[in-house]
């Protein structure tokens, strides 16, 4: 058996322009297996992928997109597998997907990929750099590989479900505390779960076919892996349902409250509006520059009675109006 060979590739492709890239490739291989890892790929790598392997060219192009939809193509010597994981982006606060694409074939596996999902780097450079994770990881053949690769990626979203369950406690204090005002994280947890909700869906669609498929590649029976791999993905799927239920629950409850709590001011408002709309009659009417009984300059009972059946007949067209419109 060959030792262990670990290496990162100095391809250097020529430009139209005259310039030589060196292209971010990096390989290890373990006895007959070979992972070819790229990191941020380009137009460079997929032509060096085109040259030495019998990949499809339309495969090709979707590593270059970061919108393609995940998804397993199946060929006759290998399999081309679409996936997305989440990753939370500190900078903007919010989970987006991360893409994925693998190439896998009976005596090779390639990643290609953004380089944002952590477990899948600290994978590679492990089995890069240590033997014995190499020999553990490797030596199984690609399909074994493949599954760790995915199973570790799986593994990476259990802590966004503990970050999640913890700020639904945070939540859930806010919502039933009269001051704090709970509307925007209520708002910012519902774009994260439903966020996460759309990655992790068609991810149990393709990893459930993906075993099947993959089995034609090695002699193992895989499918405890796998279903273990994928009763983890229902348990983050059904953490995510529970957790979408509660926070619509905790969105109506934040708007009956605060609307309660709107009805309180507004009620000891009107009551002290009340209060002072005597006050506020008397001075407006001897506040006119119109002579009245009892004013500083007496006036006739004339003037007031039709004042006031002036501002009666104001007031009733208003009423008339309201109720025609059935607002009242």
């Amino acid at each position: 058996m060959a030792m262990p060979k670990t290496k990162k590739e100095t391809i250097v492709a020529v430009q139209e322009v005259g310039k030589e890239e060196e292209l971010n490739i990096e390989t290890i291989t373990s006895g007959e297996l070979t992972w070819v890892n790229i990191e941020q790929p380009t137009k460079g790598e997929t032509e060096y992928l085109a040259q030495n392997y019998s990949f499809n060219q339309l495969d090709l192009e979707d590593c270059l997109s970061r919108r393609q939809r995940p998804k397993i193509d199946e060929y006759e010597d290998y399999l081309f597998v679409v996936l997305h994981f989440p990753k939370w982006h500190k900078d903007v606060q919010i989970v987006r997907p991360s893409q994925i694409g693998m190439f896998i074939g009976r005596k090779y596996v390639v990643t290609v990929h953004a380089g944002e999902l952590t477990p899948l780097v600290r994978l590679f450079e492990a089995c890069r750099d240590n033997d014995a994770v190499r020999k553990r990881n490797m030596n199984k053949g690609s399909v074994f590989l493949a599954y760790r690769i995915i199973d570790l990626l799986v593994d990476y979203c259990f802590p966004m479900m503990d970050k999640i369950l913890g700020q639904m406690e945070d939540v859930e204090d806010k919502v039933f505390d009269e001051i704090a005002e709970a509307a925007v994280d209520v708002a910012v947890l519902r774009r994260d779960i439903i966020a996460q909700r759309r990655i992790i869906w068609p991810l149990r669609t393709v990893v459930s076919e993906l075993e099947t498929k993959l089995q034609k590649f090695t002699t193992r029976d895989m499918s405890p892996l796998f279903g273990d791999m994928l009763d983890h993905l229902n348990k983050i799927w059904d953490t995510l349902d529970e957790c979408k239920e509660v926070i619509e629950v905790y969105k109506d409850s934040d708007f009956i409250l605060s609307t309660e709590y709107i009805n309180r001011i507004v009620r000891i408002l009107t009551v002290l509006a009340t209060i002072m709309l005597p006050f506020m009659v008397v001075s407006s009417l001897y506040g006119m520059n119109i002579h009245l009984p009892g004013g500083l300059t007496s006036g006739t009972y004339e003037s007031l009675g039709l004042l006031l059946l002036f501002m009666a007949l104001i007031a009733g067209g208003m009423l008339y109006f309201f109720r025609r419109k059935r607002w009242i």
